[in-house]
């Protein structure tokens, strides 16, 4: 996830993944100190407040907005619906083009149900 200026710096060492919205930092290591902040790595974190574009799905760059949009302009009311609207999910590279080396069903579910908010509260 870091650019390539940045490699030599990561080492052998596991790192942890700052969930803080509001922190620059992105990835750290406690014991030797070294860290990563937002503009060391190539994609923008999610969750973090000023990421542009907010991905919910990295394997296929599809953003939390085009989740949202297929539920609340194209008729998609569950996670099947949205991945054949939008492409999520198709590409389970996950642990490598993901920042948190995780699956992003939760991060594609949370923006569905934030579609279904939206679209009710203007229905």
């Amino acid at each position: 996830m870091v650019y390539d200026e940045s490699l030599k710096q990561v080492g052998n060492d596991d790192y942890y993944l700052c969930m803080s919205e509001e922190c620059d930092i992105v990835y750290y290591n406690q014991e030797s100190g070294v860290r990563f902040s937002k503009k060391e790595v190539k994609v923008p974190i999610w969750f973090k407040k000023d990421a542009d574009p907010k991905y919910a799905c990295y394997c296929n760059k599809v953003t939390e907005e085009q989740v949202i949009d297929a539920v609340i302009n194209n008729g998609a009311e569950n996670m099947k619906d949205v991945v054949k609207l939008t492409g999520a999910m198709k590409n389970g590279q996950c642990e490598r083009k993901n920042p948190s080396g995780k699956c992003c069903h939760a991060v594609v579910q949370a923006a569905i149900d934030k579609g279904k908010t939206i679209k009710n509260q203007t229905s």
